[in-house]
């Protein structure tokens, strides 16, 4: 039976367009926040470091992450599309049931975490941290929306370890969307710059968020280690987290 080409067309829209403002949206919306406070001295005991952004920093930040939206993300959604489909993305009623969107957004978590940090390791070797990732690096002092500020090679590279578990499992559009949504919040989190009381890191074993990471951005690129993007375990397995720990002993000591 022929598929009509207005649910072909809703499909892809729902995919590409949808999925795009989606992001957009859950990003900017997650990521204002941070920058706000730290422009205007909100929360400043929770702040990690006693750095912080000017407002024409911040401000350069947000038009070129507007930019590399709209030129880089934005055309990888759409060509990304025919494979999407092909490994059996679907959108269409039922949505699958619930055990199957917890399995598979775990999947994603672990998967994603293993070939980033592999990633992320990679682009601290000495050619391309100085041609490519030394541009997320110029923001020393993180705020949230600097965790998608990167030079298109580094969001193309690593934007493969977000995409190939769902590109594996070929999910509900409604699963890619939840697991896109709760990494835009972990990441935004990881670079917020502030810790609180209620942070998630706080609560969920394993978990990395804000302290984790922010210790990554302030250190010299070759000791800064805490490569993964979500997880702890993978920096304790290599031992990549060693001056992260360090660090954090004489400020346990003083409790």
């Amino acid at each position: 039976m022929a598929v009509p080409m207005s649910a072909i067309e809703s499909a892809w829209q729902l995919a590409t367009v949808i999925t795009f403002l989606l992001h957009e949206t859950v990003f900017f919306l997650s990521g204002l926040p941070s920058l706000l406070f730290e422009r205007f001295g909100l929360f400043a005991k929770y702040k990690i470091q006693k750095r912080s952004n000017t407002s024409a920093y911040q401000n350069r930040c947000v038009l070129r992450l507007i930019l590399y939206h709209v030129s880089v993300n934005l055309p990888v959604m759409i060509l990304s599309y025919p494979a999407f489909k092909f490994m059996g993305l679907r959108s269409s009623l039922p949505l699958p049931h619930w055990t199957v969107v917890v399995s598979q957004v775990l999947f994603y978590f672990v998967l994603e975490d293993f070939i980033f940090y592999w990633g992320h390791r990679a682009l601290h070797t000495k050619w391309l941290y100085k041609h490519v990732h030394s541009v997320h690096h110029e923001y020393a002092t993180p705020f949230g929306l600097t965790s998608e500020y990167a030079h298109p090679a580094e969001i193309l590279f690593l934007g493969f370890a977000t995409v190939v578990g769902p590109a594996l499992t070929g999910p509900h559009l409604f699963t890619l969307w939840l697991w896109m949504v709760l990494r835009v919040l972990e990441t935004v989190e990881a670079h917020s710059g502030y810790h609180f009381p209620w942070s998630p890191s706080n609560f969920l074993p394993l978990y990395g968020g804000s302290d984790f990471h922010d210790y990554h951005h302030r250190v010299l690129y070759t000791k800064s280690g805490n490569y993964a993007s979500t997880f702890v375990y993978m920096d304790w397995l290599f031992r990549t987290d060693n001056g992260y720990r360090k660090a954090k002993r004489p400020l346990r000591s003083k409790k």
